[in-house]
């Protein structure tokens, strides 16, 4: 037995080719693509939801979650400097950016100091190391503004905290130049 062999008939020429599919815009594309993805998302959650059935679970109560930050004190910053005249102008540095700054007065009511008051605060007691600190920042202070009677006086000519703490930043500096 044969088999039949196919028809070698040629096309009809009058007949018309079908017509091409206008390509898709890219909203098309992406309405397509977010619906085949959508399909797939239903599908897995179908699916870990059947796959997760047995699994036996205690619900949480809300209560017993941390909602909020836990009070921690900020870590302590190093000395950087290695002399303890620039050690203490750097510690009151540091000291009157975090508690605060303040004019007319060693120590305000919230506890903020000024320039001489975190200065004798982190000196500990030591007169000699408040008063070369002290110098060393007047003499800081000079270089960048010139002739300044004291530095409770400079300190209290300026409204905002800006410029006296760079002196005091400033004056850590040059005290590690000099080496005190």
């Amino acid at each position: 037995m044969s088999t039949p062999l196919p028809s070698l008939a040629r096309p009809d020429p009058t007949a018309t080719a079908p017509a091409a599919a206008a390509p898709l815009s890219l909203e098309e594309r992406l309405a397509l693509a977010n619906a085949a993805m959508t399909a797939r998302l239903d599908e897995a959650a179908v699916a870990y939801e059947v796959n997760t059935a047995h699994i036996d679970t205690k619900p949480v109560d809300l209560a017993d979650v941390v909602t909020g930050p836990i009070d921690t004190p900020p870590a302590t910053m190093p000395d950087l400097y290695p002399t303890p005249v620039a050690a203490v102008l750097q510690r009151a540095h540091r000291r009157l950016v975090s508690g605060g700054w303040c004019t007319n007065t060693l120590v305000d009511a919230d506890g903020a100091r000024c320039m001489l008051g975190a200065i004798r605060i982190e000196a500990g007691g030591d007169r000699r190391l408040e008063s070369d600190a002290a110098t060393v920042l007047l003499d800081a202070i000079r270089r960048q503004v010139g002739d300044v009677d004291s530095v409770p006086s400079f300190n209290d000519a300026h409204g905002t905290s800006r410029v006296p703490l760079r002196m005091v930043d400033q004056a850590a500096g040059l005290a590690d130049a000099r080496g005190l």
